[in-house]
């Protein structure tokens, strides 16, 4: 069994609150239009001087407000995210200069919206090979600094975020089950360029610093391989998606976990999401919810979540754990 479980979670949002009538008076859209395709009601955006470090910061120093833990243990830090601050040098390397973290090593991790549970098993891997004892992950996004603001199938869906936890060495295993998979013929789907190439698979992409998505494509993968991604997970774990407590899928689009959980048979009523007044955060949008949740005590001690990330690579990534932090919230 994998020694390692979560023991701390925080998160953050911006205090700009988005709404879809603001959508309405720059673009041929409107509130109705924008809820009954996407579930979107609202989303935060970050101040202009507000990057993703900020946010990831946020959401440590809100972790360290709920539980009684301490951070300048830790030996690594993560984080995830497409939105990082500069190309280099990483975003965790400047969260640890920022909460004054010695010793720690820095990673970014890249894949997209299932870059938190992506990272998720990096850390849980880290800390059961006895590598490292104590690792601070972190899904943070400023999406809002990445969209198109003249197309309207893609800018309504997106906000800022971000969420962190704590993984630590324990000899009551917290993780049960991981499961990962990519199919990068399907990049040309879901891509900013940003970088040092035009061409995917033999295709030329559009030249801009923007977010470019084939909605119809991505929302077709991930409704048609999520659900059989449930399955293998569930089936490591030697349980079924009847012994799981709470689904947390990646926020995407409400309409997309309707149908996901309509596919797969899971009850609506016990699946988790951050979609509606946080929009897509991307690899935010787990840990967002999963914090609400925790926070609200709907959440218990001994609860089987399952975690499933996907999107952009086209990537994804899934993880049953035990819910089984001993620190009450303060």
């Amino acid at each position: 069994m994998l020694k390692a479980k979560i023991t701390a979670i925080g998160t953050y949002v911006p205090e700009r609150i988005f709404t879809n009538s603001e959508f309405a008076a720059m673009l041929e859209t409107d509130d109705e239009w924008i809820r009954s395709r996407t579930g979107i009601r609202e989303r935060r955006f970050a101040r202009p001087d507000e990057f993703t470090s900020d946010l990831c910061v946020s959401a440590v120093e809100n972790l360290l407000k709920r539980y009684d833990v301490s951070i300048q243990d830790v030996d690594f830090i993560l984080v995830a995210t497409s939105t990082p601050d500069y190309a280099f040098p990483n975003t965790a390397s400047q969260v640890q200069a920022r909460l004054g973290i010695e010793g720690a090593g820095a990673l970014d991790v890249n894949a997209a919206c299932a870059g938190f549970v992506y990272g998720l098993q990096v850390a849980c891997g880290m800390v059961a090979s006895g590598m490292h004892r104590k690792v601070l992950l972190i899904g943070a996004e400023t999406m809002s600094k990445s969209i198109d603001y003249t197309d309207r199938t893609t800018c309504i869906l997106f906000g800022d975020g971000a969420g962190a936890m704590l993984i630590e060495y324990s000899e009551e295993p917290g993780f049960l089950a991981s499961y990962m998979t990519s199919k990068g013929e399907g990049g040309v789907h879901l891509y900013r360029t940003g970088g040092l190439s035009k061409q995917m698979n033999g295709q030329e992409l559009k030249d801009t610093q923007c977010i470019v998505q084939n909605g119809r494509e991505v929302y077709k993968w991930a409704v048609s391989t999520v659900p059989p991604g449930m399955k293998i997970l569930a089936d490591q774990g030697g349980l079924t998606l009847a012994d799981i407590d709470w689904f947390i899928p990646h926020s995407a689009n409400l309409r997309m976990i309707e149908s996901i959980c309509e596919k797969s048979g899971f009850p609506l009523e016990k699946t988790l999401w951050s979609v509606e007044y946080f929009g897509n955060t991307s690899t935010a949008s787990i840990p967002l919810a999963l914090g609400e949740a925790v926070e609200k005590g709907r959440i218990k001690a001994g609860d089987k979540i399952l975690l499933y990330g996907f999107g952009g690579g086209l990537v994804q990534a899934g993880m049953i754990v035990t819910w089984n932090v001993q620190e009450e919230p303060k």
